[in-house]
């Protein structure tokens, strides 16, 4: 079992920044990734960016050059970091969990809402 806790969302103008965080406990050894998705109502869940065990990172087109993953080994937590905001990011962000086996978990979700 893992446990995963976002935190970080909010009302954010464009052009603004936001960082959000999730905080995994349990069985963290098991991860294999970790990633962020977000959904808007109405269409699918799609991939933001992943890190892996190793360091490796993968983002989706809509977040190149604007959104960075990161991670703190020792505090279990993996953050993306949003720059320049766009009305079109507004989406709930969840946090997911890859293990071994391929078997996923995700956290509850955090809204982000970018408007003026």
């Amino acid at each position: 079992q893992v446990q995963l806790v976002e935190s970080g969302g909010g009302l954010v103008q464009p052009g603004g920044s936001l960082r959000l965080s999730c905080a995994a406990s349990g069985s963290i050894f098991l991860i294999n990734v970790m990633g962020w998705y977000r959904q808007v109502p109405g269409k699918q869940r799609e991939l933001v960016a992943v890190i892996t065990r190793g360091g490796t990172t993968t983002y989706a087109d809509v977040a190149k050059g604007r959104f960075t993953i990161s991670r703190d080994s020792a505090k279990n937590t993996v953050y993306l970091q949003l720059n320049s905001l766009k009305p079109e990011d507004t989406a709930v962000y969840y946090c997911n969990a890859e293990l071994r086996g391929g078997l996923m978990y995700w956290g509850q979700g955090t809204q982000v809402t970018v408007s003026s």
